[in-house]
Order: structure tokens, then sequence, then C-alpha cells
């Protein structure tokens, strides 16, 4: 009609809507690991804080304070953590005087992996030296910046211990102010969808956390005993690191299973290094086949290819802690994916539709999880 105007819709062609998230992807990533001394201690004061929160409640329903509930949370927490890095650094400190003769029969091994190295690939003495070289000049050159990155990690180590029981009882504390301000980002329609996200989350990531913490009590114990059994030094110490590494999913498996390994072939019998072997891959198959079903309870349902994915991620981005906090983050987005319209395509990609499928060399056949 003359003088009308008609408003027109305008569509964006897809491959700048993809050029736009690939952008904010970056720019969210670049960001992240400039912000990692703030935001990485205020996601485990996250879930520090979720995991506490029930203790909390409960002191509340017996009468005491919630500002001293808090406070008596987060000081045993905070306990529990140090003694459990205080255990960690003493029997590292005696660990460390055993590594001049650990290096010895390190190079004897080496020595005698080198002659069998150039008898099963005919190699010349010259080009296996050559190679050898080689790789230490490079073992070298990336362990200065190895040394670099640890010197800065423990300079920021105090930090993070300042700013976790600060950040965790502030985040207890300040509880309903915050799911308030959650609350009133959204329109009153949306009330009870976010509502139900808010409480999914904190069920999904409780009940994860409690779970993982039982599977690492279990696992260092199984460890421990074996690793005494087998008669190899240290064997609490390994037990506690292969249990905390045993968290960081297929990849912590690995690096805690070498590792006792290549101590039991430096020190003892490679029998001994094929027991120990043994040993770890009989703890995975209980883990894999009982622990995790009955008290993880596969809680948090995602894939092998993104749990292994988002790991990298977190490594990539803040190291080891990264590690640690990837799969409850992408736990938490995928319960909001979930129950977000129009964001379901990516809560159904994180999921698992075949949970048959994790672990499969290690599962009992016919075997399913919860």
């Amino acid at each position: 009609m003359p003088g009308s105007t008609v408003a027109q819709k305008i569509i964006q062609p897809h491959y700048q809507k993809l050029s736009i998230i690939v952008l904010g992807l970056v720019g969210l990533f670049y960001g992240l690991t400039f912000a990692e001394p703030i935001v990485v201690p205020l996601l485990f004061a996250l879930l520090l804080a979720m995991l506490l929160n029930p203790a909390v409640n409960g002191m509340v329903r017996w009468r005491i304070p919630r500002v001293l509930a808090i406070a008596i949370s987060v000081l045993l927490a905070m306990a529990a953590l140090a003694g459990l890095a205080y255990f960690i650094f003493t029997q590292a400190a005696h660990f460390r005087e055993t590594l001049p003769q650990l290096k010895e029969k390190l190079d004897v091994l080496g020595k005698e992996a080198q002659h069998w190295a150039q008898g099963a690939l005919n190699m010349e003495r010259r080009e296996m030296s050559d190679a050898i070289e080689k790789v230490k000049d490079e073992g070298m050159a990336k362990g200065g910046a190895m040394v670099g990155k640890t010197l800065t990690t423990v300079g920021t180590l105090f930090a993070f211990f300042f700013l976790l029981p600060v950040f965790t009882f502030l985040l207890l504390l300040y509880k309903r102010l915050l799911i308030t301000f959650i609350c009133k980002l959204f329109p009153a329609e949306d009330q009870n969808t976010v509502n139900d996200v808010l409480g999914q989350t904190k069920g999904v990531v409780q009940s994860y956390l409690v779970g993982l913490l039982f599977e690492a009590g279990i696992v260092t114990v199984l460890n421990w005993v074996g690793l005494m059994l087998i008669g190899v030094e240290y064997a609490l110490l390994l037990a506690v690191i292969g249990a905390v590494l045993n968290l960081i999913p297929y990849i912590g498996m690995i690096i805690a299973t070498i590792i006792p390994v290549v101590l039991a072939l430096a020190t003892m019998d490679p029998s001994a290094a094929l027991w120990v072997l043994a040993l770890y891959a009989f703890v995975q198959f209980v883990d894999n086949n009982f622990i995790v079903p009955k008290v993880v309870a596969s809680r948090v349902q995602i894939n092998a290819l993104f749990s292994i994915l988002v790991v990298m991620i977190g490594g990539a981005l803040w190291g080891i802690p990264g590690m640690f906090l990837s799969i409850p983050i992408t736990a938490i987005l995928k319960v909001i994916f979930d129950r977000v319209p129009g964001m379901e395509p990516f809560g159904y990609v994180l999921g698992d539709d075949e949970p048959d499928a994790q672990h499969a060399f290690l599962r009992l056949p016919g075997k399913k999880g919860k």
C-alpha cells in the first residue's frame, strides 16, 4: 500500500552465523586464558560450594547460625585438602631422596633398550646415539619451559588457596542473592524453566562430586593393597596419585598406570612391572564395571568423544586444573542445553545414546551402566 512501510526480516547466511560463533569462541577462550588466576579458583569454589551446600543446610536445620555453619564447612574442607597436600608433598620429598639411584637404574635400562633397538631396527650405533642425543636436547629445551611454568604455578598456588576458601564462603553466603539475580535475568514465563535448570544442575553436580570422592577412596585402597603385595616402594603415594589422576577421564588412567610401571621396572624385576600393569588393569576393570555404575551412578552422561575433547581443551586452557574442571563444567552446560529451547541439539550431541560403549574394552559382556 502507498505510504506504508513493511518491515523486512533480514536472514543471515549460515556462513555468517558460523563465522560469528567461531570468532566468539576464539575470543572467549583467549579471555579465559588470561583470566585463569581468577576464573579457576572461582570455578573450583563453585563446585566446592555445591558439594558443601547439603552440609550447610543440615547444620542450619540443627539450629546452627548459617554464617557459622558455612565457616565450619569451609574450614573442614580446607583442612582435608591441606592434609592431602601435606601428605603428597612430604612423601614426594622422601621419594626425591631416591632419585639418584633411580636415575642410575634408568640409565642402565636405557642402555639395554638401546642395544635391543639396534638389533631390532638394524641401526648403527652412531645413528642410535644421534637419535638419543636429539631427544635429550629437545627434552632439555622443553624442560626449561616446563620449569618456568612450574615456578609460575607455585607462585600462584598461595593465591589459589587463599581465594578458594574466600570464594567458597562468599558463594555459600550469597547463594540466595545469586540465584535471585539469575532468575531476574529471565521473564516471568520462563521462571519454571530457570528453576528447573538450577535444581537439576545442583543435583547432578552434587551427586557427581560425592560419587567421585567415594570412587577415589575405593581406587586408592585397591591400588595401595595391590602395590603393597607386589612390593613397590611408595605404594601409598602412588595409590593416592593414581586415584587423583583417575578423576581425569581416560587420559588420567593412562598416566596413573605409566608412573608405577616405570618405577617398578627401574627398581624391581621386569616381572614386577608386569604385575603392576595387571593390577592397574584389574582396578580399572573393577572401577568401570562396579564402582562407577554403583557409586558414581553415571549421573554425568557425557560421551567418550566429547569427554576426551573437553579434557584436552581444559588442559590447553588451564593445564591440570582445567582437566579436572572440564567434565563438571560440561555436565552443567549439558543440563542447560537440554532445557533451553534451541540449544537441545548441543545437549544431545554431548550426551551418550550408547552408554555400553564407554570403557567397552574393560566392561563385562552385557554389563549396562545406569
